[in-house]
């Protein structure tokens, strides 16, 4: 059927496609090319960054894109563009060992496909009051993860000493096995994730109840062979009561009916159709209210105000913490563009909100000075696209300053010529701002056999800091770094100072309690 055949060349088409953006962050050489296309035309990332947030972030309207198709046709998205659900099909093709009747009887629909919903409703109850957690289900959003955290890092490894580096990610292999997985379970039911969990299915299996076109089923030509399910995509039932919302409109069946019973037309609803998803209401109510709870435990789980973590480094360009995390889907494709491998993804350091969304890891790189390729790739704004002027606060961008991502600071009992007695000067060398953060002074030091040496003692000036990383990325002493960067004075937050007193507002005392009168005195006007 030259249908089928259309919808095959569909799915090469934007599966190349996706692995061509894949590569293109591979070697950090955008070239304008869309390289977030796929994330932008999500229609849940869309309506759930807009339930956060209450705007809607501009690149996101291409997801208007995959919603008129979706009312005119039906879940065309899920077989003929989602990367995920092509990826899935073809593994379950490629690894199939069923007989015929094995065929038709795993493909019939089972009530487990409804979980989906639910998903989406839990999910879409705490995006509402502020945390999206989408990402860590939608399809688009698990492939990128998949892809930059385990699958290109595996790739890059053959070929390391020929040409590239490859990206170490702490934790790949976990990303790596939910992958393996997800394709394993299309051994035991066709396309599992997509029929089961997949939240972007869900969204646009409600859609697609209103859809204009609809598989059409003759009862007088039906024999009930059940030949239809053989190759039945979404599990929809087409020799019954087809469920429209469970359709991802493949045209198998229709290829496959012996009888021509089957049709794809224009038509009003009727009887024997099921256009309404499989939903217990009783259900949907405590998925909203699993929802609701698991954001008030995970929220109150974060340090998102006054303790935060230091170790929580964002990006240069990210939104304070609070809109970070309502703007971060956890694609990780500022991972995979970084050229430095600085970025990784987080665990628990801000919280059970804050699980792979991306911090900076001194130990396993640091950010390019001249590099702003995250804030390019984000689809969501939770790192703004940033010039290079405007991060190094030069070319009329002086009265702001740089952007600071942190500060580093010594440990004065590691650092070698504080503690040891010995000479270094790694950590001026390699700072990159101009004039230089760390800088040094010459002090003379006795030994405990009393010799006489000259030393060259480091210190950071926080005002120049921008807790790059790279001194501590580059320091000599292994185990804990004798330089480590922290979150504070970080530009993006005004409560991250590193005086208490700018946090809490009572400039005078705080100072005083600091020891520290002259501070008080600029803060009071005395």
């Amino acid at each position: 059927m030259r249908i089928t055949r259309a919808r095959v060349v569909s799915q090469v088409f934007f599966m190349g496609l996706f692995l061509f953006f894949a590569f293109v962050t591979q070697f950090g050489y955008l070239k304008g090319y869309p390289v977030s296309l796929f994330l932008e035309a999500d229609p849940l990332v869309a309506i759930a960054t807009a339930m956060t947030t209450h705007t809607l972030y501009r690149g996101l309207l291409w997801s208007l894109v995959v919603l008129l198709p979706t009312l005119l046709l039906g879940r065309v998205f899920c077989n003929w563009i989602c990367p995920y659900g092509i990826l899935h099909q073809f593994t379950g093709w490629l690894f199939n060992r069923r007989n015929p009747a094995e065929q038709i009887d795993s493909n019939r629909y089972r009530r487990l496909f409804s979980l989906k919903y639910y998903l989406l409703i839990g999910t879409l109850m705490m995006a509402a009051f502020g945390s999206l957690q989408i990402g860590l289900l939608d399809p688009i959003s698990l492939l990128y993860r998949s892809f930059t955290v385990a699958v290109l890092p595996g790739i890059d490894m053959p070929t390391e000493w020929i040409y590239v580096r490859p990206h170490v990610h702490r934790l790949a292999w976990v990303v790596g096995l939910l992958l393996v997985f997800l394709i394993g379970m299309n051994l035991v039911i066709p396309r599992f994730f997509c029929r089961a969990l997949c939240p972007l299915g869900a969204t646009l299996g409600i859609l697609s109840r209103f859809s204009l076109f609809r598989i059409e089923r003759s009862i007088d030509a039906c024999i009930d062979c059940d030949l239809c399910l053989q190759r039945c995509e979404g599990a929809s039932d087409p020799h019954t009561n087809l469920r429209k919302s469970e359709c991802f409109v493949c045209f198998n069946c229709i290829d496959d009916c012996p009888h021509d019973a089957l049709s794809f037309a224009f038509a009003a609803p009727v009887e024997h159709q099921v256009t309404w998803p499989d939903v217990d209401r009783r259900k949907a109510v405590l998925a909203g209210l699993v929802g609701l709870f698991t954001f008030s435990f995970s929220r109150r789980s974060g340090d998102l105000d006054k303790n935060f973590q230091k170790e929580v480094i964002r990006p240069p360009g990210s939104v304070a913490e609070t809109a970070f995390l309502e703007r971060c889907i956890k694609c990780d494709q500022c991972l995979r563009v970084c050229p430095t491998n600085v970025l990784q993804p987080a665990w628990f350091e801000s919280g059970i909100e804050g699980v792979w969304t991306p911090v900076m890891n001194m130990r396993m790189g640091y950010c390019e000075l001249n590099c702003t390729l995250c804030g390019q790739v984000c689809p969501t704004g939770a790192i703004q696209k940033i010039s290079i002027e405007q991060k190094l606060g030069i070319a009329g961008f002086e009265d702001l300053g740089a952007v600071k991502t942190g500060t580093a600071f010594y440990d004065r009992g590691r650092c070698l010529p504080w503690a040891m007695d010995t000479a270094c000067v790694v950590c001026e060398e390699v700072c990159p701002t101009s004039p230089k953060a760390i800088y040094s002074r010459q002090v003379e030091v006795t030994t405990r056999y009393g010799e006489q040496l000259r030393l060259r003692q480091p210190y950071v000036d926080p005002e120049v800091c921008i807790g790059c990383g790279i001194c501590e990325h580059e320091c000599p002493v292994r185990d804990h770094r004798a330089i480590r960067v922290t979150a504070v004075g970080e530009t993006r937050s005004v409560d991250r100072t590193l005086l208490l007193s700018l946090v809490e507002g009572d400039g005078e005392n705080n100072a005083r309690l600091a020891g520290n009168p002259e501070i008080a005195e600029r803060h009071t006007g005395a």
